[in-house]
C-alpha cells in the first residue's frame, strides 16, 4: 500500500487514544457502560479535534459484543469492518456534497429498515451545517420520531448555523481546541514509536503554529519529517511553519523597546527577507508580547521551556518595558494587523510600526498616569468647576422653556443659553452633525434598482468586516443607492458619530462593495431620525414634486429624470433652518410619490405634521 500520512496511521481508534477530549470521551464510555445511549448526537467543535474519530469510535463501542469499559475491542469482525469503513449499517455521510433534501429523504426511508450485521444503525453526518433549510426539514421529524435502533451522529464547525429545532432533540458535545502541550506529548509519543530522532523545541514550535488541531499538528509534522529526511530539528520547523525565531523576535523587541529604530528595522528586514510572511510576524510578536506580559504577573503563568527561551532571557525582557507599554504595543499590533489584510504592500505597515514603537514618548502616558503633578490636579479641578456651572446655567434654560412651553423666552434666559452654548458649541455640533454634500449627490442618482442591490449585498459585505465592525453596523440599514454611492441609517445618533469618525470602516465598507458588485461606491452615514426630514427637505428643494405635478399630473416617471438635476445645483451645508409652508393635498400626494419612485414604497414612512 501507498504511504499514508501520519494523521491517517495514528487516527484514535479507542476513547482513551483521543487527546485533550475527557470530558467527552467519558460522557461517551459512561452512556455505553450504562446502556443510556440516545438516538442523536450533535459533536461541534474546530477543526482537527477528533469529532470524526470519536464518532466512528462510539459507533464501534456500541456494536461491539466484547467492550470493556465503554471501550471497543478493536479485534472482533464488526470493529475491524468499522474501522476500514466495510460495514453497511454504520453509514458516513459528506453533508457538503450531499445536502440537498432527496439526499436526506433517501436517509430516512432507509432508516426505517433494521440492521443487517450490526446491533445499532449508525450515521455518521460530517459538516452537518452545510444541509439545506430543506434537507434540515426532512431530518427533523426523523430526530423527532426515531426509528428503533438507528443512531443519528451530526458533525460540524460551526454549530451556530444549525436550526436550534435540530439542537434541541440531539446531545450536544463540545470538543475543544487541544492544548500545545498534549499535541507535544502526542507528538512526541508518535516520533518515540516510529524511533525518529526529534528536537523537543522543534515539536513545540509545531504544536504552537496548529492552534488547537491535533490534525494539523501531525500534517506538519509530516511536512517537517519530509523536509529534514526523517528528522526534526528546529531550523526547519521554523522553515515549514513560516515562524520567526525566539532570539530575533528577543532582539527586535529588545530594540524597540530602548528606542532603536534603526537596529530594529534592520533586524525586520532580516525576518523578512528569510522568508517570513507579515501576518505570521504580527502574530508570533503579539504571542510572544503576551508571553512577557504573563511572566511579569507570575513566572508560573507561562512553561518557558514551551516558548523557546530561557528564564534569563524572560527576566531581562520583563525589565525592559512596563505592562503598559506592553498593552499599547499589542493594541497597535493588532490594528496593522487589521490594516494589513487590504493591502499588496505589507512591508511599509511593519516600517510604519516600527518606527511608531520606537519612539520615547510612547513613555510619557505612563508616568503621567502614576504620579499626576499638583498642576494637573488644579487644572482637573478647575475644568470639574467649569462643566458645574454650565450644568446650572442649562438646567435654569430647561425649567424657564417647561414653564413657557415653545413660546419665546425672555432675553436674560435666551443669553444665557446662549452664552452656555457657545461654552460647548463642539460638544452640542458634534453629535448629529450631517455632510449634505456627500448625501445630496447620492440622492440625485438613487433608483430603486441601486437600493435593492445594495440590499441584497449587505449581508455578504458584513460578512467581509471584522467582528467589531460588524457590530457597530448591526443597527444599520441601507436607506438609499446610487451608481456611485450609498447611503445608511443607524437607528443611534452616537453610533452614527463613531461609524462616521472611523475611516477604517468607511474604507473597509468600500472595498467590500466593490468586490461585491464591481462598481466603486462612496458610503455616507446619516441618523435614522434625521434622515426622513432630510429626504423631504431635498425634495422641496430641488422640486421634484412639483415639477412632476405640473408636467404629468398624476404621472410619477418624470421623477427619474428630475433625479439627475441636483448634481448641477448648489448644496447647502445644513439642513434648511426656515419653516416650509404646509403643502396642500395634491403636492403632499406627488411628493410621497416621488419619494417612493426615488427610494421605495417599503421605507417611505408618511406622517401628518
Amino acid at each position: 500500500m501507498s504511504y499514508q500520512a501520519l494523521y491517517r496511521v495514528w487516527r484514535p481508534q479507542r476513547f482513551d487514544d483521543m487527546v485533550g477530549q475527557q470530558v467527552v470521551t467519558r460522557t461517551l464510555k459512561n452512556a455505553i457502560i450504562t446502556h443510556q445511549i440516545s438516538h442523536a448526537y450533535l459533536f461541534a467543535g474546530p477543526r482537527g479535534t477528533g469529532k470524526t474519530s470519536a464518532a466512528k469510535i462510539f459507533a464501534k463501542a456500541v456494536n461491539c459484543h466484547h467492550s470493556q469499559d465503554g471501550e471497543p475491542c478493536n479485534e472482533c469482525d464488526t470493529c475491524k469492518a468499522i474501522t476500514n469503513g466495510q460495514l453497511n449499517d454504520v453509514i458516513e455521510i459528506d453533508a457538503a456534497s450531499n445536502n440537498g433534501v432527496e439526499e436526506i429523504r433517501d436517509i430516512r426511508d432507509k432508516a426505517k429498515y433494521a440492521p443487517t450485521q450490526a446491533d445499532y444503525k449508525v450515521y455518521i453526518i460530517d459538516e452537518v451545517h452545510m444541509l439545506s433549510t430543506g434537507a434540515f426539514n426532512a431530518l427533523l421529524k426523523t430526530l423527532e420520531e426515531p426509528p428503533a435502533n438507528v443512531i443519528f451522529i451530526l458533525a460540524t464547525t460551526e454549530p451556530h448555523k444549525i436550526p436550534l429545532t435540530i439542537i434541541s432533540r440531539v446531545q450536544r458535545f463540545d470538543f475543544r481546541r487541544i492544548s500545545a502541550t498534549d499535541s507535544f506529548e502526542r507528538m512526541k509519543y508518535i516520533l518515540d514509536q516510529k524511533k525518529v530522532e526529534y528536537d523537543e523545541k522543534a515539536l513545540w514550535v509545531i504544536a504552537n503554529a496548529a492552534e488547537g488541531g491535533m490534525r494539523d499538528a501531525l500534517s506538519i509534522l509530516d511536512q517537517v519529517l519530509s523536509f529534514s529526511d526523517n528528522q526534526v530539528k528546529l531550523d526547519d520547523a521554523l522553515l515549514v511553519t513560516g515562524s520567526v525565531t525566539k532570539q530575533l523576535l528577543k532582539k527586535y523587541f529588545l530594540e524597540v523597546c530602548q528606542g532603536q529604530s534603526a537596529p530594529a528595522l534592520e533586524t525586520m528586514k532580516q525576518i523578512l527577507g528569510e522568508g517570513k510572511d507579515g501576518q505570521r510576524f504580527i502574530e508570533d510578536l503579539i504571542s510572544f508580547i503576551r508571553d512577557v506580559l504573563l511572566y511579569q504577573e507570575s513566572p508560573d503563568l507561562i512553561k518557558v521551556e514551551s516558548t523557546g527561551l530561557k528564564d534569563e532571557d524572560f527576566a531581562e525582557l520583563s525589565k525592559a518595558a512596563s505592562s503598559t507599554i506592553l498593552y499599547r504595543m499589542i493594541d497597535d499590533l493588532n490594528n496593522i494587523q487589521m490594516e494589513m489584510r487590504f493591502t499588496t504592500h505589507p512591508d511599509v505597515y511593519l516600517e510604519v510600526l516600527t518606527v511608531k514603537l520606537s519612539q520615547p514618548e510612547a513613555e510619557q502616558p505612563v508616568a503621567s498616569v502614576s504620579k499626576p503633578t499638583q498642576a494637573h490636579q488644579e487644572a482637573n479641578q478647575a475644568e470639574v468647576d467649569k462643566l458645574q456651572a454650565q450644568i446650572q446655567a442649562l438646567q435654569q434654560t430647561v425649567q424657564v422653556l417647561q414653564q413657557q412651553g415653545t413660546t419665546t423666552i425672555s432675553k436674560p434666559v435666551a443669553n444665557s443659553a446662549s452664552k452656555a452654548a457657545k461654552e460647548q458649541p463642539r460638544v452640542k455640533s458634534r453629535s448629529n452633525r450631517v455632510n449634505l454634500h456627500q448625501i445630496y449627490p447620492v440622492l440625485g442618482a438613487a433608483t430603486r434598482q441601486d437600493l435593492a442591490k445594495m440590499k441584497e449585498l449587505w449581508g455578504d459585505m458584513l460578512n467581509m468586516l471584522s467582528v467589531p465592525q460588524r457590530s457597530l453596523l448591526h443597527v444599520s440599514q441601507p436607506v438609499a443607492a446610487s451608481p456611485d454611492g450609498i447611503i445608511v441609517a443607524f437607528d443611534y445618533a452616537f453610533l452614527f458619530q463613531q461609524a462616521t469618525d472611523d475611516q477604517a470602516l468607511i474604507q473597509a465598507m468600500e472595498d467590500g462593495l466593490q468586490r461585491l458588485s464591481g462598481d466603486q461606491r462612496k458610503v455616507v452615514f446619516v441618523p435614522k431620525d434625521q434622515w426622513p426630514q432630510i429626504r423631504k427637505e431635498y425634495i422641496q428643494s430641488h422640486g421634484l414634486g412639483k415639477g412632476s405635478s405640473r408636467s404629468t399630473g398624476n404621472n410619477p416617471q418624470p421623477a427619474a429624470a428630475s433625479a439627475e438635476a441636483p448634481a448641477e445645483e448648489p448644496v447647502s451645508t445644513a439642513p434648511a433652518t426656515v419653516q416650509e409652508p404646509q403643502p396642500k393635498s395634491d403636492e403632499q400626494k406627488d411628493l410621497v410619490t416621488t419619494a417612493q419612485e426615488l427610494f421605495g414604497s417599503d421605507i417611505v414612512k408618511v406622517e401628518n405634521n
